[in-house]
């Protein structure tokens, strides 16, 4: 699919990832749409980009029906979306106190909340685009969309405390090759890309001692991955329309120790 003159939306779109990958499309022609909950960020990366923002929470259908609509309105019937919009929370299954000793199973909240966010507000934004996409015109190869999700190299090999995200995150995996073939009459592709230790947001907030260490258990490059090179690899998957149903981890070969 050619990037130049579609629509897009990139759900996270005013950090990290999402960011990046917004500024990659738009840079490469297409108008997007940047979802995101954060407005003062969001609106101003869409107006650096020419394109729009639809404050949204995925973990909403009425928000996220709204947010694609208005998106609509503006850009028509997107044929991308990338979806980036998640969280990461930390909690052993079971832990202590460190005071008193006292027992303590996971908070199920933080649980249901990483759920909530990555898996299902992932799918409810696949389904509300899917069901736009199905009704265009069909492209070279009868290619009608393009959706890529965003994993974890946390769904492959979670570390101790990740049993929210890595679960999270595995479903969003796991999904992936259903949808493809739900939407393969349609002329849908579904990929997931499972990054690695990247430089976002949060990870910068970290001392840069921190951020050397992590960046030193990458076999190689030994560095933390760029947010522009997720970017880069999502506009590829998006220009390769012989690349559906597909994982790709972008990780340097980096695999999980258990902490």
């Amino acid at each position: 699919m050619d990037i130049q003159g579609i629509s897009a939306v990139v759900t996270g779109g005013a950090s990290g990832l999402g960011e990046a990958t917004a500024r990659e499309l738009a840079r490469r022609g297409a108008k997007v749409a940047v979802f995101d909950r954060d407005a003062d960020k969001g609106e101003k990366i869409a107006k650096e980009i020419g394109g729009i923002f639809c404050e949204v929470d995925v973990t909403s259908d009425e928000k996220v029906a709204a947010a694609f609509a208005k998106a609509r309105a503006a850009h028509g019937q997107e044929r991308v979306l990338v979806n980036c919009a998640g969280v990461a929370n930390a909690a052993k299954t079971v832990g202590r106190d460190k005071l008193t000793g006292e027992i303590k199973f996971y908070p199920m909240q933080q649980f249901e909340l990483a759920i909530a966010i990555n898996l299902v507000g992932t799918f409810r934004c696949i389904a509300h685009s899917a069901a736009g996409m199905v009704g265009l015109e069909p492209l070279a190869d009868n290619e009608r969309g393009c959706i890529i999700n965003t994993a974890s190299v946390a769904a492959q090999d979670g570390q101790i405390g990740q049993v929210a995200y890595s679960a999270s995150k595995g479903g969003v995996l796991a999904m992936a090759l259903p949808i493809a073939r739900d939407l393969m009459n349609d002329g849908v592709r579904v990929n997931t890309i499972l990054p690695g230790v990247f430089k976002t947001p949060m990870v910068a907030m970290m001392p840069e001692n921190v951020q050397d260490a992590l960046g030193a258990q990458v076999p190689f490059p030994k560095r933390l991955g760029r947010p522009e090179e997720y970017a880069k690899l999502a506009c590829f998957v998006v220009e390769t329309p012989y690349l559906n149903a597909e994982a790709i981890r972008l990780d340097g070969g980096i695999r999980m120790a258990p902490r």
